[in-house]
């Protein structure tokens, strides 16, 4: 799969020149709304199959410094798919190929009424679709 573009804006950096580190986190939140539409499940189809999946916890490390005007790829994986768990995996990476940051984000199942949900039994299909995935990026 394509790798996710990010831009670094102006308004991204710090009085030093070089990207906020709050920024990695947004940008990881923005590939993964990109993998999860270019995979046919977005944010808007699962809400409107009763799928909400909000984040528990995030991790990322910065490697390299981003500036204003560069480019950064963001490969995005899943890294664990569990039947009410889920684990992202970020991969940011300059036009030339060098690692700016590595990241991590989990999230879970929930129902429209904020109860848990597993997702292997509510929505096998998206379930078995996302296992293959995750199974699939092992291979890479």
């Amino acid at each position: 799969m394509e790798p996710y573009k990010h831009t670094v804006h102006y308004y991204e950096t710090d009085k030093m020149g070089i990207t906020h580190h709050s920024n990695y986190i947004r940008w990881m939140e923005e590939a993964r709304v990109d993998f999860l539409r270019k995979i046919g499940w977005d944010y808007a189809r699962m809400e409107e199959e009763g799928v909400i999946s909000p984040v528990l916890g995030v991790e990322c490390e910065i490697k390299k410094s981003t500036k204003f005007d560069e480019d950064v790829y963001i490969r995005t994986r899943i890294l664990e798919m569990g039947p009410i768990k889920m684990k992202f995996e970020y991969v940011m990476e300059d036009t030339e190929g060098k690692l700016v940051a590595r990241g991590v984000s989990k999230h879970c199942f929930i129902g429209p009424t904020g109860v848990p949900m597993r997702l292997n039994r509510s929505k096998p299909e998206f379930y078995e679709e996302m296992k293959k995935l995750c199974e699939e990026g092992k291979q890479d």
